[in-house]
């Protein structure tokens, strides 16, 4: 996925803030799950973080296109692990590798048989 600095993105010299890096890995996670199955995001079910470490490269500035590549790195019965990078051009700016838990009813749940099968698929492949 494709995302523009814009101003709003950035602190006063023109770097992107730190915490918008989170915001664009999860930009990508849910247009990604999205187009995978437009019933993920049904009330009081979806992923939720569990865990997340992130390791910053270099830095993106206003008015940079960057990509958030993504890769889902291991499937299991109640999360997902995910490997999100941010690059411009062929630099890496950013790492973040995520645990995702699901939740049903506001528990931990068992994902869904159907979008376990659609996510396999896809493990280890870049979105």
């Amino acid at each position: 996925m494709k995302i523009k600095i814009y101003y709003e993105d950035t602190d006063c010299g023109g770097i992107v803030y730190h915490t918008n890096y989170l915001k664009y890995t999860e930009r990508a996670r849910s247009e990604y799950f999205s187009s995978l199955c437009k019933d993920v995001f049904k009330p009081d079910q979806g992923f939720v973080l569990r865990d997340c470490e992130c390791r910053f490269f270099a830095s993106a500035r206003l008015l940079d296109e960057v990509e958030v590549k993504s890769k889902i790195l291991k499937i299991k019965s109640a999360s997902i692990k995910l490997e999100q990078e941010i690059f411009k051009d062929d630099v890496l700016l950013f790492r973040q590798t995520t645990t995702l838990a699901y939740i049903k009813g506001g528990k931990l749940s068992v994902i869904d048989e159907e979008f376990v099968k659609i996510l396999a698929k896809h493990e280890n492949n870049i979105f």
